[in-house]
């Protein structure tokens, strides 16, 4: 009897750790947009977030890019029918197609960044972007020798026309007879990934008198910051800190912290705390922010930090109320 119980018993250990070892490591992904992981801008922080779940877990992650808006659908599929727990689509372009495929894997957890997608096993995170564009135009106004400054925007949608919206706030906030001059890049997506474009855009306000130039585009963003450099003028990074890229041209940057919003998408899918719906990330819950490093320092005088700092704060405290362009599709201050 007592050799029956145990074989019983080694038999039940054994079939646990069969068990155990044919476990499922969870799995999430991240698919980037057209401009690709390595556009030193907004797909960058979402790969920066991945990397940083992947080295505090120690799991691995999949990974899709597309080349055409064709491709949406398709490679979230792809990554949902090879068992992955949790997608994250980077970008509001794929919001249609986040919506559809969800419905098609129902078990599969869904996040899109910078847009609301609706389904019950969908996460939306949205940015206040305006927030952290504030503190960047103060910047701009604080170091502008011609009271003119420029705004440049990737495709013209009211997510883009938000960050304009909030540097214009910022600007007039310093001096309210500062001119801000605005350009926007296309219509299409690819209007995030055409530095050439960007180029000529910054050229173009440089001639009309614009010392410092923010630019919100992406991949088009690289080329503005170059001819800033060129011209001898500024600029002021986006989504990554960017400040690196040209020391002691880059003003400042507006820095957009997805690579948090992705750590944290990962993390609680993992841990079970995940929750499907909208949260919005701005100052207060760091998800923008200005940059101040070693890269910048030399540019921003104990006064301009001082003055940002404090509207930082009031920002946070609701003192100070920064209008989003998407409430009412118009900005206060234009």
């Amino acid at each position: 009897m007592k050799i029956e119980l145990k074989s019983a018993g080694v038999a039940v250990v054994a079939a646990l750790m069969a068990s155990s070892a044919f476990a499922k490591d969870f799995a999430p992904a991240v698919v980037y947009d057209q401009a690709g992981k390595f556009d030193k801008s907004f797909n960058e922080m979402a790969y920066k977030g991945a990397e940083h779940f992947k080295s505090d877990f120690h799991l691995n992650y999949r990974e899709g890019q597309i080349a055409s808006d064709a491709q949406k659908e398709q490679t979230l599929r792809n990554l949902a029918r090879k068992d992955a727990d949790m997608i994250v689509a980077v970008g509001f372009s794929f919001t249609q197609a986040v919506e559809t495929v969800a419905r098609e894997f129902p078990k599969v957890k869904f996040v899109i960044i910078d847009s609301v997608a609706k389904g019950p096993n969908v996460q939306s995170i949205l940015f206040r972007e305006q927030e952290g564009s504030f503190l960047v135009g103060m910047a701009a106004a604080m170091k502008t020798k011609t009271n003119t400054v420029g705004f440049i925007g990737g495709m013209d949608v009211p997510l883009i026309r938000a960050f304009g919206c909030g540097y214009v706030q910022g600007v007039k906030y310093v001096n309210k007879n500062d001119k801000v001059i605005q350009n926007m890049t296309g219509t299409t997506p690819t209007a995030f990934n055409d530095p050439a474009r960007g180029t000529e855009l910054a050229k173009s306000q440089f001639d009309r008198g614009v010392d410092v130039v923010f630019a919100a585009a992406g991949g088009t963003g690289l080329g503005v910051m170059q001819q800033a450099k060129s011209s001898g003028k500024f600029s002021i990074g986006v989504d990554s800190n960017q400040n690196h890229l040209h020391p002691g041209s880059v003003l400042t940057s507006m820095v957009k912290r997805v690579d948090n919003a992705v750590y944290e998408a990962f993390k609680t899918a993992k841990d079970g705390s995940w929750k499907p719906g909208v949260k919005y990330l701005g100052l207060k819950e760091n998800g923008v922010d200005w940059a101040l490093d070693a890269d910048n320092r030399a540019l921003i005088t104990p006064d301009m930090e001082k003055r940002i700092t404090e509207a930082r704060k009031a920002i946070i405290a609701g003192k100070i109320k920064v209008v989003d362009y998407r409430a009412n599709n118009s900005c206060p201050v234009m």
